[in-house]
This record gives C-alpha cells, sequence and structure tokens, in this order.
C-alpha cells in the first residue's frame, strides 16, 4: 500500500476509513496532493475526480442524499474551498452530512501575500455543524478533533469542515503507516421514542375537530402504512403533502395551491386548524405559507430529531422525536372525533380536480402541458430529481405515479447545483433517474456535465422557455427590457451543442407530438446518458397558468 509520507494527511485517511466514509469527491490540486495519493490509492474508497468545486460538493451532496451516509470533499487550498459553499449550506438546510476536507497552508503563510492563501479557518461557521481546524503535526489533539467532525455530521445531519495545513514537499510517499490513528465511538442518540407529556397532547388531540397535517420535504417509506391509513380515516384530520414529501394516500391533497389558491376569506377561516401538525423539510407552496401565518392554529407541533422553525410564527412545541415514532406513540392512544373537516376539503378537492384536468385537457402547448406529459411517462420505480424555481412548482400540480420518489434541493431552493447534486444522486441510488429542468438552472449549473460518472441510464427533461420563467409567474413582471435583461434573463441558446460536446444523444421537441414521440426515444435508449430539450412559449407560460387558477371554482 501506498501512503502520503506527511503524517496528518495519514490520519485524516485512516479515521475517514474507520468511521465508513468511503465515497470521496476529489477536485485537482496541489496543496490536497497529500490527501488524493492517500485516498485514491486505497482500494477501501470509491474516489471520484471532479474539477470544478462547486459541481463536486453538489455531486457529493447527491450521493450522501441516497446513502444517508457522509461523503467527503477535498480539495485545494484558496478560493477552491469557496466553492463548497453553495452546497455546503443546502446540506446544512436539507440535513445531509457531508465532510468537506480542506488542504491549507501552514498558518504562518496566511495573510502574509502567499499565493493561493485565504482565511480558511472556519469559513462555513454559519452553515456547519462542526468545524476541525486542525494544526501541522500529526497529534491526539488532531485525532480528536477528525473524530468529533465525523461524528458530528451523522449525529447532526450536517456539513462539517475539516480544515488540514501541509507544508511542502506535498508529493511523498511512504509504503507503512507512520501513525496509529486514535479512533473513537459516539454512542450519542438524538430524539426520544415517547411522547413524554402524552396525557396533555392526547388531551388536544382528541378535543380538536379540525386537524391539518403538513408535510414537507420527506424520505419515502419514513411512515408505516398503519399511520398512513389511521390518517385516512380520521374525519377530523386533513392531510397535505407536497411532490417532495414522498408520502401517498388517495384521500391525502397532492396539490396545495390548487386547492387553497381559490378560497376567499370564509373558506379559509372554515380550512383554519385547531392543530397543525408539520414534519419533513421545507415546505414549497407560497399560498399555504400565506394562509397558516394569517389563520394561525391554536397549537403548532413540529416532529423532528433536530429542528422545529417557527414557520407560521404559532409554533407550540418542538417533538425531538422521528414522526413515525410520534405517531405511533400518539395514535395508539387517540380517538377519532366527530366532524366534517375531511369531509368538506375533500368535496371541494375532488372537484378542482375534475376541474383542473379539463383544463389540462384544452390548453396548447406550453409549460403546463409539457409537465402533465412528462410526469405521467416517468417509468416506474424511477426516481425524480427536480431543479427549482418554476420547474417545482409546476410539480407540485400534476399527480404523479406513488412508486417515483422525488428530490430536490429545498434548503436554499437554489438553482446552482441541481443538475450536480441529480447526477450524483443517480450514482449514489443506481437507480433510473430523470431530472427535469428549466433553462436557466440547467446553463447555470452546465459543468455538471463535465464528469465522467453519469449513468447510461440518467435522463434530462430541459424545459427551455428562453429565460427565467418563475419571475412571469411572479407578482410585478412587467414586459420591458430592463425586466428581461435583469430578471428573465432572456436568452436564445439550447443544450444541443452541449449535449454533443459531453457525449449524450440529445433530442427535441415543439409540440405534443414531437414530445411523446421523442420521450418514448428517450426511455428507449439505454445504453447513454441523454437529454431531451423541450421548447414551450415564452410570452404564453404565464398566462396558461395564471388562469388556471380561475378556472377551479
Amino acid at each position: 500500500m501506498i501512503y502520503p509520507k506527511i503524517a496528518l494527511a495519514q490520519s485524516i485517511i485512516e479515521i475517514c476509513l474507520a468511521k465508513g466514509i468511503t465515497n470521496i469527491i476529489i477536485s485537482p490540486g496541489s496543496r490536497n496532493a497529500p490527501l488524493t495519493i492517500g485516498f485514491a490509492q486505497n482500494p477501501n474508497f470509491k474516489c471520484y475526480s471532479i474539477a470544478d468545486e462547486r459541481c463536486a460538493a453538489f455531486f457529493a451532496l447527491g450521493i450522501a442524499q441516497q446513502t444517508k451516509l457522509p461523503t467527503a470533499i477535498v480539495c485545494t487550498s484558496g478560493s477552491a474551498l469557496l466553492n463548497y459553499y453553495p452546497a455546503v449550506a443546502e446540506a446544512f438546510y436539507s440535513q445531509i452530512p457531508l465532510i468537506v476536507i480542506s488542504a491549507d497552508r501552514p498558518q504562518s503563510k496566511i495573510d502574509i501575500g502567499d499565493g493561493q492563501t485565504i482565511r480558511q479557518e472556519n469559513v462555513f461557521q454559519n452553515h456547519s455543524v462542526f468545524n476541525a481546524n486542525l494544526n501541522e503535526d500529526a497529534s491526539v489533539e488532531n485525532d480528536l478533533k477528525i473524530n468529533k467532525a465525523i461524528e458530528t455530521a451523522i449525529l447532526q445531519k450536517g456539513p462539517v469542515h475539516i480544515n488540514a495545513p501541509f507544508e511542502e514537499p506535498l508529493y511523498e510517499t511512504v509504503d507503512a503507516l507512520s501513525v496509529q490513528s486514535k479512533i473513537t465511538h459516539s454512542e450519542e442518540i438524538i430524539g426520544t421514542k415517547i411522547i413524554e407529556n402524552l396525557k396533555d397532547v392526547l388531551s388536544i388531540w382528541n378535543s380538536a375537530k379540525r386537524k391539518l397535517v403538513l408535510v414537507g420535504v420527506n424520505e419515502s417509506n419514513a411512515i408505516d402504512q398503519e399511520i398512513v391509513d389511521n390518517f385516512a380515516n380520521d374525519p377530523s384530520i386533513v392531510v397535505l403533502t407536497e411532490t417532495t414529501s414522498n408520502l401517498h394516500h388517495p384521500s391525502f391533497i397532492n396539490s396545495i395551491d390548487t386547492l387553497i389558491t381559490p378560497f376567499d376569506d370564509d373558506d379559509f377561516k372554515a380550512f383554519q386548524p385547531e392543530i397543525l401538525i408539520t414534519f419533513g423539510g421545507m415546505i414549497v407552496s407560497k399560498r399555504i405559507k400565506a394562509f397558516l401565518r394569517k389563520y394561525k392554529p391554536k397549537h403548532h407541533w413540529h416532529i423532528d430529531t433536530l429542528r422545529a422553525y417557527d414557520t407560521f410564527g404559532a409554533l407550540t412545541q418542538h417533538f425531538v422525536m422521528k414522526p413515525n415514532d410520534f405517531f405511533k406513540s400518539l395514535l395508539s392512544q387517540s380517538v377519532n372525533v366527530e366532524s366534517d373537516y375531511f369531509s368538506k376539503i375533500n368535496t371541494i378537492y375532488d372537484l378542482r380536480k375534475i376541474r383542473r384536468q379539463e383544463y389540462l385537457d384544452r390548453i396548447s402547448f406550453s409549460d403546463f402541458k409539457v409537465f402533465e406529459k412528462v410526469l405521467e411517462t416517468l417509468p416506474v420505480d424511477s426516481q425524480l430529481q427536480i431543479s427549482n424555481s418554476s420547474a417545482i412548482r409546476y410539480a407540485q400540480l400534476i399527480h404523479l405515479d406513488p412508486s417515483i420518489e422525488v428530490f430536490c434541493n429545498r434548503g436554499t431552493s437554489g438553482i446552482d447545483g441541481s443538475t450536480s447534486t441529480a447526477i450524483g444522486a443517480a450514482v449514489g441510488s443506481g437507480k433510473q433517474t430523470v431530472f427535469i429542468t428549466g433553462d436557466i438552472g440547467f446553463l447555470y449549473d452546465s459543468n455538471a456535465l463535465w464528469n465522467a460518472y453519469i449513468p447510461k441510464n440518467f435522463k434530462i427533461i430541459l424545459i427551455n422557455n428562453g429565460g427565467g420563467g418563475i419571475f412571469r409567474i411572479l407578482p410585478g413582471h412587467e414586459e420591458k427590457p430592463v425586466f428581461n435583461t435583469y430578471f428573465e434573463t432572456s436568452h436564445q441558446l439550447t443544450a444541443e451543442h452541449l449535449a454533443k460536446m459531453y457525449k449524450m444523444n440529445y433530442y427535441r421537441a415543439t409540440n405534443v407530438a414531437s414530445l411523446q414521440e421523442n420521450i418514448k426515444s428517450l426511455y428507449n435508449d439505454d445504453n447513454v446518458a441523454a437529454i431531451l430539450e423541450v421548447f414551450t412559449p415564452t410570452f404564453e407560460n404565464d398566462v396558461i397558468l395564471k388562469n388556471y387558477f380561475k378556472q377551479l371554482i
């Protein structure tokens, strides 16, 4: 076995291995050479080389998202480290474990005008769960910091930063370890299995006739079917799910905006819950947030082992538990109360679904029509990755097959790394993965395709409406040069030449017929990754979407 000569590098590598950190994404550089040598020449690690640090970090995020295990990213010193920041912030808010390992110059070289140096220590302070600033020599103190960083990433499901200063020479190797790294073992567990104040909680629950369960970003199969059925059979419970909730039942409302956008004040007052229970990550729907902030519940309980954001200004209790454990404890002793809360809302929603289909059947080719056709053709049991902005919002309006797992970077809701994350997720899961994105997000992260690991069954569906369509949907849109240039970012670019450069098959569609024909070709071509670019009318999409909500009554 070949090892780096620098003892500190040996310690980092050995502790990562002992802790089960085996997926390593490395960006080329000189200062991180000792780490690259050690990781890449050890067969126990699966190493990936991705040159663009921003893409590398989101690629790692995608792998960690799927494996539920920490993934390490390794870079050289200087601004390379700063390019990790968007993915670090996403990991922080999405509760995904990332191990950032940055090579640094010795402390004596910082702030003296030496090349490729910045102040790297604690650079992610505001968006990390632990920072390990190491000194140059291998030591028990360093070992404890490295152990603590990895354990914290696992326990708190977030990004940690290990900053390691290396002095030249950097490329020397040895054939035997010179360190015996100290390995610690954390037995700390966050969360409980039972509700500690169960009697008081049951009293509130069993007397409430309007209970609203709102589910954000959530892992599939995280809630037992028995609990799902209990929700569905309780007349006092309405369950609102988002596309990213991965929670399904015929009685659940899976398009929140379709339900509540036409509501007037009387409707909202009737819908106002006594108890709001939330679990999962960030909520996409702005309308449900606006509703709950104005028509506040008497009780808002959030269920999460780590955090409870007071999103609606109404939080009354944070249960530090896994949602499944909370509902097991609660529902085992709860009783159903007489209520018409669900039946009234369900009647309205059934009508909304009829109106939705009627509207979809008559609209012209547009973003909305494309999402209908694309989502209904997704392969069964596949994974769907969606970019932010208008793409995730359109997806909220269309029914999805329950077998499809859905993911989106909703932690910070940025467009910057959606493609890279999707590719990493495809690698991490091994499943057939479809990535739906808009043109601006795709172009922004086009370096994601500079990647030697894209699986053959990875498919991109790129909806090109000639700019940032989300800004036409949002209030304040005016058809003026300032809007077109600085908000919408109008362009005439396509993905055709990018696909050719990166040896991906390319298909295009401009109407329903060509979309249906080429989407079949996209999925039938299993031997190479491919892009289907769908061109929609820039000036009609927002009108069609806005009219949709007017037609629901």
